[in-house]
């Protein structure tokens, strides 16, 4: 009677694929009992739509990251050596489809948010990789000449055996050292700048190597803009330093000088370095003939081993002829189309531009308020171009000044009858200890960044909060008709509020994961104050990019909408003091900044 129950029929037929999913993976009893125990709880409780093994897929995944497996050196590991990528493939589960079966399963699972932001940080890391994967293609095709043409070669005699380091090689040796290399450094791994960066650098490496070897010099393409002069003549020993083509590739490809050389300088070239001297890379020259083949080898080695200790998917499946149904694209593209101009990946840019409209740091959503201070829409630019430029325009903005009060300023201060400028001074320089403290601090949300980027973001902010200070001064001085300012000048919560914006502004330029509310968490501040300084910023200060203006006008509706209606927000100490008087839109907009400075010490 149970068999021919349909129910039962289900539930033996789920039961069967799970234990053969489990022996595929090779999986460990106990990590599988769990799974399934996990699975058959929730199946019974809520109704699981779609195939139950991509349900059972996210329940193995949860399963495998809890465990925690002994190690030679008395240690543990966690995780269970199997990957992701692996329990993906066996399910037939795509990775934009796991992202989105998976956030259901927690909240239905009720998992610990600890578990839960590192899933976001997964799906993040998976977002600036496919940015990445997505430049790579073109930047490479500017070097080099193109990997999909070797497809159409005739096939070779049995005799001719395939030479090492073809073209296509090439592009997946240039792509996994690059994944190795970003994997290695946690704190590059979501920035997307700082990736795109670390990718320049490792195309830089692999052209100086072909540029080297003179039997790899038919790699590159005759027509780059960065080959020597008297190419392909040019002779170039070992001892010698090869050419760098960071800048050329900057200027062609949206990137910042300054950062992609400090990636290569204080990162890259060391940890190149180490991998010599574990003898992962070896010779003179990587794509030498002898070396090429151990080092591919030993490279692919390190990095399956690095995805199944940390857990997570393996990068390279961008490589794969199955790259679009293993990401998640609707459909497929015949092999031959993807010859030249790679049209196939046409449709996985449009799939995966549905998924990252969802996603606030690469598209920041139109807000309702302050639309009069956007700019004149941009054209439509790359996630890439996007941040690069955003930088780019952050830099213009404070090109020559210092992270100090301006002569001008100096002398604003020095007219008050009590000068502010040593409390000023001592209130940024305790803030900013304050930033670059969490910034490097590692937390279960995320890993610390290294000193040198907290410095430099802080260096941005200081040098635009002394601008917009001095601004907003100036401003100041006109409408009161040269009054003294120091009772302006001695609100803390003005110059913290001020400060906070700054930080929030070049945390957004770098598309950084440390997201709105983080700052104000980390310095302490109200929403509610932090709301008042936004729209007073954005009026002083001309420069900011469209982009920018929106983000800080999405903050404003972030606010409105929640943060300053909590219990403990001091919106309540404000209406207190005014006397529940409230004041009118036309008067908020009218007089917005004169409201701020006039009633911060009040509020």
């Amino acid at each position: 009677r149970a068999c021919a129950d349909p129910h039962a029929r289900g539930c033996a037929h789920t039961c069967a694929c799970a234990r053969r999913l489990c022996q595929e993976l090779n999986l460990d009893a106990a990590s599988a009992a769990e799974a399934l125990r996990d699975f058959t709880a929730l199946r019974g409780t809520y109704s699981l739509e779609g195939e139950a093994l991509h349900w059972l897929a996210c329940a193995l995944y949860v399963a495998c990251r809890k465990s925690l497996v002994p190690t030679v050196g008395s240690g543990l590991m966690e995780g269970n050596g199997v990957s992701l990528t692996r329990i993906l493939r066996s399910a037939r589960l795509s990775l934009i489809q796991f992202f989105s079966k998976m956030k259901k399963w927690m909240d239905m699972s009720n998992l610990p948010q600890e578990f839960r932001e590192r899933v976001e940080r997964l799906e993040r890391n998976f977002e600036v990789s496919t940015v990445i994967f997505k430049k790579f293609e073109p930047i490479f095709l500017d070097i080099f000449q193109n990997p999909y043409e070797e497809t159409l070669k005739p096939q070779r005699s049995r005799k001719q055996r395939r030479m090492p380091c073809g073209i296509k090689d090439l592009f997946n040796f240039c792509w996994t050292l690059f994944v190795y290399t970003k994997g290695n450094f946690r704190m590059i791994g979501d920035d997307l700048v700082n990736s795109y960066h670390l990718l320049l650098c490792c195309l830089d490496l692999i052209f100086a190597n072909a540029l080297l070897c003179p039997n790899r010099r038919a790699l590159l393409n005759p027509s780059f803009k960065g080959l020597p002069v008297d190419f392909p003549m040019t002779e170039i020993k070992a001892s010698e330093d090869p050419p760098c083509i960071i800048a050329t590739l900057c200027e062609l490809h949206d990137g910042l000088l300054v950062e992609a050389k400090g990636i290569k300088e204080h990162y890259f070239k060391p940890y190149i370095s180490k991998l010599f001297d574990r003898k992962i890379l070896k010779g003179e020259c990587l794509l030498d003939l002898c070396s090429f083949t151990e080092n591919n080898k030993a490279l692919n080695k390190e990095y399956e081993e690095y995805v199944l200790t940390v857990g997570d998917f393996d990068e390279r499946v961008f490589l794969g002829a199955d790259a679009e149904e293993e990401i998640g694209t609707p459909r497929k593209f015949p092999a031959d189309v993807r010859v030249g101009k790679m049209a196939a990946r046409a449709h996985v840019e449009c799939h995966l531009q549905q998924h990252f409209e969802k996603k606030r740091s690469f598209a920041p959503s139109t807000p309702l308020t302050g639309r009069r201070y956007l700019r004149e829409k941009e054209a439509i630019i790359t996630p890439v171009a996007s941040a690069t430029q955003s930088v780019s325009r952050l830099q213009n903005i404070v090109a020559g000044l210092k992270n100090a009060p301006s002569e001008q300023l100096i002398a604003i201060f020095e007219s008050c009858a009590r000068s502010p400028m040593e409390s000023i001074m001592s209130r940024v320089k305790e803030i900013g200890e304050r930033f670059c403290r969490s910034y490097t601090q590692s937390t279960d949300e995320q890993p610390g960044s290294h000193i040198d980027f907290a410095i430099n973001r802080l260096k941005l902010a200081e040098i635009l909060y002394y601008k917009i200070l001095e601004t907003i001064m100036m401003q100041e001085t006109r409408r009161l008709h040269g009054k003294d300012l120091t009772a302006l000048l001695e609100q803390d919560v003005f110059h913290r509020s001020l400060m906070a914006c700054c930080l929030e502004i070049v945390l957004f330029a770098y598309s950084s994961p440390r997201t709105f509310p983080w700052i104000i968490e980390v310095l302490d501040l109200r929403p509610f104050y932090f709301y008042k300084v936004i729209e007073v910023l954005i009026r002083s200060e001309e420069g900011l990019s469209r982009d920018m203006v929106k983000h800080l006008n999405s903050i404003e509706e972030q606010i409105l909408e929640s943060l300053a209606w909590t219990r403990d927000s001091a919106l309540w100490n404000a209406l207190q003091a005014s006397e529940n008087k409230v004041p009118t839109c036309e008067e908020v907009y009218s007089e917005g900044q004169r409201l701020f400075l006039a009633s911060s010490t009040e509020g």
